[in-house]
């Protein structure tokens, strides 16, 4: 039988894969990718599918599922004295597994990622970001299969090409297959500053303050489960690929008239796709079919049971649309989307 994508995704949606090969290792899964590209083969690297939205047809490829493990410190982790420490985690690790191990052992700097699905090789290709962290703040470096030269790289972080939800990796995305990523953590008991206003409201400090690592990681795991951003087979709005659309960035001259707006470099202001989702009439739940938005969050796009991806990016497309129309602005897709479109 062919193994289903449906079963590999968060959203639980798409169809079978052509073929299928489990790499364990970082040599299986260069392997695995150089062997599909010299046979000409497609090739889609899965980790843990939480930003895909595959087609009901499937993927007429091969499917590499990256099961590669290993987070390991340098010296200086042993150390508690020194300021930082050097730790590089394998592209195949859960990355809130590795925050957990991070908050667990005093490394400052992801705590505010807590919750976050999928993998860490996953996280520097969309430079996560939640509760006033990005991956980018942390980051040493990216170490990469290059499809183009055939070699393993490494990419310091100042070459990544960072911005909002983007990096070099996401804008070439034929081209790079993570193999690893090193971070730079401080050493402590207190996390990083809060400067999430509803984070540092629920833990009882100022914003730019700071509080115990573990508070913050549980204070991010109960705003998450809140808004049904923390995985749950039991409750569909957490069936879904997170936050379905990008928060536009925008000229400050065009965020419309009471929308939330927060000031970016070069000028340019970020505001609210949730606001305008919102605001265009699309409520919390909204959706007849098995297709619907969260019953917690708009900015969900849920599988209710039995959707299908075509279904899914009907809704997709009808909110997108009733944003453009109602604002004049163009909501733009999260996810990656695999042998469809919106």
């Amino acid at each position: 039988m062919p193994e289903l994508l449906a079963d590999h995704t968060t959203l639980r949606l798409g169809g079978p894969a052509r073929s299928w090969v489990r790499a364990e290792t970082e040599q299986d899964l260069v392997d695995a990718v150089r062997r599909a590209d010299d046979a000409g083969e497609p090739v889609l690297v899965l980790a843990g599918g939480s930003n895909l939205v595959v087609a009901d047809e499937g993927f007429a490829g091969t499917v590499v599922e990256v099961a590669t493990t290993g987070v390991v410190a340098d010296h200086a982790g042993e150390d508690p004295t020194c300021g930082s420490v050097i730790v590089t985690v394998a592209a195949g690790e859960s990355w809130d597994g590795f925050v957990a191990t991070a908050v667990a052992r005093g490394w400052v700097g992801v705590e505010a990622l807590s919750g976050v699905p999928g993998s860490v090789g996953a996280t520097p290709i969309q430079n996560v970001g939640a509760y006033g962290q990005e991956v980018s703040q942390t980051l040493a470096s990216v170490r990469v299969w290059d499809r183009a030269l055939s070699g393993v790289r490494t990419f310091a972080a100042a070459d990544c090409g960072f911005g909002y939800r983007t990096s070099r990796f996401k804008a070439d995305p034929a081209r790079h297959v993570v193999l690893s990523a090193t971070f730079q953590l401080a050493q402590g008991d207190l996390g990083s500053p809060v400067t999430y206003a509803e984070l540092a409201r629920i833990l009882g400090v100022a914003p730019g303050a700071r509080a115990p690592m573990t508070d913050v990681r549980r204070a991010v795991l109960d705003l998450r489960r809140g808004k049904g951003m923390v995985l749950d087979a039991d409750d569909h709005d957490t069936w879904s690929a997170g936050s379905f659309f990008t928060n536009p960035v925008l000229p400050a001259d065009a965020v419309p008239d009471g929308a939330p707006a927060w000031a970016q470099p070069a000028g340019t202001v970020k505001t609210s796709a949730a606001w305008l989702i919102e605001r265009a009439g699309f409520e919390k739940g909204y959706g007849e079919g098995p297709a619907g938005l969260s019953t917690k969050h708009t900015l969900a796009l849920t599988n209710r049971g039995g959707a299908t991806t075509a279904e899914l990016l009907a809704l997709a497309r009808e909110i997108r649309d009733g944003v453009e129309q109602r604002f004049g602005l163009r909501l733009v897709p999260e996810p990656v989307l695999v042998g469809c479109r919106l």
